[in-house]
């Protein structure tokens, strides 16, 4: 399997195809020619080929009719100066191109090749440069056979832009598909490099600066992102010098009955190692004695039914609540949430409070509605369509839905982890490792925003964070991860991003 890294070297920024070409139409009305931006494309295609193979390797170009085709011509004449044995493959004729790619055609001094699968072998590099991210119908004909042809010879792919075949803008594989090891895009990555299942095609990203001035994004307006700490970095609520744990939020999880209580208990110490001043586990009284034996630096408070809980919110200091992991499904939990709902206090809803109104979300939403302080629902995908049903598009598109119907940031969890505020404006989670799935890590997740909220983070930049550290963590400590070890690697994160790293 290629190794999924999306390399950042300026903004978290994700367009969509059509954001994209607003973009290079917006440069070339700031005066950037758009033969500038061809040669800046396929000059950053050809560096990234020099990194894959060297020198004298026998690299196919095979290109597209479109735009996307005339980078390939690019490349191709950058590569072949520099002692590349070049086999430049094109789809169509060449007197169909157009505009740019035609010029950078003319400029390519060597054979050009009709597209043949049957050519495509032994060559120690492909560069596909067939069709580039807005492809939105599958692949047929000579393109389809030469995407067959490259994957049976197993030759390793450099994708310009999205590999062929892979929509843009949702990671949607739309027909026959090349698996590229590197995917070399333009100015920002598109959704379809970071959802799945469209990152796991990608390889490597690599984000190339072709000159197209940042001051574009402003006119585009671009309301997706990578979810990286250049996107909430600035929110995130560091230790002060004359703090104390009462200014850094006391955090309160509310455990389920006595033979459920352990995923309470994780989101706690989750909360608590995301830096909460104060962490409480409100415990029904059946389970007092068994949290009781397992917490240390986590508090412990008894109540009884909601107007146990209600006295426990009277506190205002207890600034964010937790409710769900462990819960159980039914009345007795809705009636909770909506207890914690008419408090103060920013909330968590995550695992059992979802599933207790999947056959009323008018009830949940009216709940929500209205309050001042901030509410994240942390969904996987079951918990998702049990409270929304079926709702048709990308993960993107989903986790959108989700928040604008609950009027929450919705944290809609898997190997792409997006979250969505009711505004629309979202972030895409990267950074996940397989071995993420794994009994208990969404309570530690639902502990880690909830202890970011404590501390006075806003829910989008909150859930954004807590999923970022999550991925993190899990990658820190490798295979054979479980839940107990995620509070425990956030640690060295936490140096990390303290001292600028990511």
């Amino acid at each position: 399997m290629a190794k999924e890294t999306i390399w950042i070297e300026d903004g978290v920024e994700l367009l969509t195809p059509r954001e994209m070409g607003r973009a290079d139409t917006l440069a070339v009305e700031r005066g950037v020619s758009s033969l500038a931006l061809m040669e800046a494309a396929g000059r950053a295609v050809a560096d990234g080929a020099r990194r894959l193979v060297p020198p004298g390797a026998r690299v196919g170009v095979l290109c597209g009719p479109g735009n996307n085709g005339g980078d390939g011509f690019v490349a191709a004449r950058y590569l072949k100066r520099a002692s590349y044995d070049v086999r430049l493959f094109l789809l169509g004729d060449r007197s169909d191109l157009k505009g740019d790619a035609a010029e950078m055609a003319r400029r390519f001094d060597g054979p050009v090749r009709p597209l043949d699968p049957f050519q495509l072998e032994s060559l120690h590099l492909v560069i596909d440069a067939l069709f580039g991210a807005g492809l939105t119908r599958p692949l047929e004909g000579r393109a389809a056979e030469a995407v067959a042809a490259v994957a049976d010879a197993g030759t390793p792919v450099l994708a310009v832009d999205v590999p062929s075949g892979l929509d843009g803008e949702t990671g949607a594989v739309i027909g026959p598909v090349l698996r590229a090891v590197e995917t070399v895009t333009f100015f920002r990555a598109k959704p379809g490099h970071v959802l799945h299942p469209g990152r796991g095609y990608c390889g490597t990203v690599r984000i190339a600066d072709i000159g197209i001035p940042r001051t574009v994004l402003g006119d585009i307006g671009s309301t997706a992102f990578l979810n990286a700490p250049p996107l909430w970095r600035d929110a995130y609520r560091w230790p002060s010098a004359d703090g104390h744990k009462y200014t850094r939020g006391h955090a309160l999880v509310v455990s389920g009955p006595a033979e459920a209580t352990g995923a309470a208990r994780l989101g706690a110490r989750g909360a608590l190692r995301a830096g909460a001043g104060l962490v409480t586990v409100a415990s029904p009284l059946d389970a007092v004695s068994v949290n009781a034996m397992h917490l240390t630096a986590i508090m412990l408070r008894p109540f009884e039914a909601p107007e146990g809980l209600a006295i426990l919110l009277e506190d205002t200091r207890k600034n964010a609540v937790l409710m769900g992991p462990g819960a159980g499904i039914g009345e007795a939990p809705r009636r909770l949430v909506e207890t914690a709902l008419r408090s103060s206090a920013a909330v968590v809803l995550d695992a059992d409070a979802l599933t207790s109104f999947a056959a009323d979300l008018p009830r949940l939403r009216q709940a929500i509605g209205g309050r001042a302080a901030p509410v994240v629902l942390t969904p996987h995908d079951g918990e998702f369509a049990r409270l929304f049903g079926s709702v048709p598009g990308s993960r993107l598109a989903r986790a959108r839905h989700g928040a604008a119907e609950s009027g929450a940031v919705v944290l809609l969890k898997g190997a792409d982890t997006v979250i969505a505020e009711p505004g629309g404006r979202a972030a895409i989670t990267a950074n996940a490792p397989p071995w993420l799935a794994t009994a208990g890590a969404g309570d530690v997740l639902g502990g880690f925003v909830t202890g970011l909220l404590a501390q006075g983070m806003p829910a989008f930049e909150a859930a954004a964070a807590a999923a970022w550290l999550h991925g993190e963590a899990a990658q820190a400590f490798g295979p054979g991860l479980i839940a107990e070890d995620l509070p425990e690697q956030l640690p060295p994160v936490l140096s990390r991003l303290l001292h600028g790293g990511t």
